[in-house]
């Protein structure tokens, strides 16, 4: 069992950065593929970035290619989420994601054993 929590969510405005976090407890996080998804209000959950067991591989959204970074650091249980140049359409309910799949599936929803609960994030224009 992997819990994540997430934080680094706020206001900010158009233009501006953020970077979320997100902690897993336990011993295995190096065994988890780690990605950011958001839902922002009446839309689905979306695929934003993820990243493989040791950082050496990601992928993004085209949305947010160029604009958002995905990190992790293995000794602390951690995963970031760098985001640059946000824009009104960036607002949603950011959450945290690990997979186990050997074979990583990035974007589907369906491939992630464990969620958090999300923090928000608001872009005022």
């Amino acid at each position: 069992q992997v819990q994540l929590v997430e934080s680094g969510g706020g206001l900010v405005q158009a233009g501006g950065s953020l970077r979320l976090s997100c902690v897993a407890s336990g011993r295995t996080f190096s065994t988890y593929s780690m990605g950011w998804f958001r839902q922002a209000p009446g839309k689905e959950r979306e695929f934003v970035a993820g990243i493989s067991r040791s950082g050496g591989g990601s992928h993004y959204a085209a949305s947010v290619l160029g604009r958002f970074t995905i990190s992790r650091d293995n000794a602390v249980n951690t995963v970031y989420l760098q985001m640059n140049s946000l824009e009104p359409g960036d607002a949603a309910v950011y959450s945290c994601a690990a997979q186990r799949r050997l074979s990583i599936d990035y974007v589907s929803r369906t491939a992630y054993d464990y969620w958090g609960q999300g923090t928000q994030v608001t872009v005022s224009s």
